[in-house]
């Protein structure tokens, strides 16, 4: 269990209500351990670039409690900021700088920056260092993003979003220097819509939708929490009722779409196990057998799913009073 002196970043009902009534934030909790990758997941307009800026000190917040290294990242932001790197989804560097002179000019504020040389060479933008920023793609800006984010050799590094507009190898190089710098002890919390780098990278993770967190906790326990998923074609001259008792298989839902069966299981080698052992002594074969594990993408897409259809209830449940309502009020 983690301590809290060991939290470097400690998140408590936090809120964030924007000019107009609009709530981003709606009381989320989460801690963050020394040396610890944490990756905050949602879908577009979940909450999670609106949470990392409270982190990161660029707002205050309309309610609750953040401590980043024991302080407040708004008014205590002396104390915070000289040990904090931050990428944001667009840096806004001057655009006729050259790449090595903006890394000058953000060591110039950065305390205990590195050497300018050996931060490009860690984002392989050394050999682009006379190129003006202008000249530079989508994916080495964001390469030049990374370097100035990691150029004070920050003990906490906020990420929001840092491998967007990279190829597949760009990607892949930032995801070694991310693991690198934690593996030396820098606590890390990114935001990205990749479930691979999550998947990847983290140790922790928090799955925001509309505000709050609907799922956190380690990917193997998020991804536990969601039934697996097997598939196959009824042998010919067979039916559902058929095949061994699905309950007993672990099966809590089933589906037949045509001659296609659909289970759905949170026991996947009991039922898989079940399936092909009566296929076997019944003599046939399960065409199309599709076996699948719970996945992160699983999760989060049931997640999403869930919230859909609450809200569509609830928004059908309103609508069904107000117009009950109206009718009453006509009968009278």
């Amino acid at each position: 269990m983690t301590t809290n002196a060991e939290l470097v970043i400690d998140v408590e009902g936090l809120r964030r209500t924007y000019a107009g009534g609009f709530e981003a934030v709606r009381s989320v909790s989460f801690s963050v351990a020394r040396g610890e990758l944490f990756a905050l997941l949602g879908t577009n307009g979940a909450g999670k670039t609106s949470t990392l800026e409270l982190l990161e000190g660029l707002a205050a917040p309309t309610g609750g409690r953040v401590r980043i290294l024991g302080h407040d990242p708004f008014t205590e932001r002396a104390q915070v900021r000289p040990h904090v790197g931050v990428m944001l989804q667009e840096g806004g560097f001057p655009s006729q700088l050259t790449v090595l002179e903006t890394a000058r000019m953000w060591a110039g504020c950065t305390s205990g920056a590195r050497p300018v040389e050996e931060a490009l060479e860690l984002v392989g933008l050394a050999k682009r260092r006379s190129v003006r920023v202008i000249q530079l793609s989508g994916g080495e800006r964001r390469r030049l993003d990374l370097a100035m984010a990691v150029l004070g050799r920050p003990e906490v590094l906020f990420l929001d979003e840092p491998t967007t507009g990279l190829d597949a190898e760009g990607r892949r190089e930032t995801w070694e220097l991310v693991r690198e710098l934690r593996d030396q002890g820098t606590t890390v919390l990114l935001t990205t819509h990749y479930l691979e780098e999550a998947e990847e990278l983290a140790d922790r993770l928090a799955i925001m939708h509309e505000g709050r967190i609907a799922a956190e906790g380690r990917v193997d326990e998020v991804v536990a929490a969601h039934p697996s998923r097997i598939s196959f074609e009824l042998p010919q001259g067979y039916h559902l009722g058929d095949l061994p008792p699905l309950g007993q298989l672990g099966v809590t839902e089933h589906r037949l779409n045509g001659r296609t069966v659909q289970l759905t299981t949170p026991a996947l080698q009991r039922a898989a196990t079940g399936l092909l052992v009566w296929a076997e002594s019944a003599g046939v074969e399960l065409r199309g057998l599709d076996v699948r594990s719970a996945s992160l993408e699983e999760a989060f897409l049931h997640i999403a799913r869930d919230a859909k259809t609450t809200a569509d209830t609830t928004a059908n449940t309103t609508a069904n009073a107000a117009r009950k309502d109206k009718e009453e009020v006509a009968a009278r």
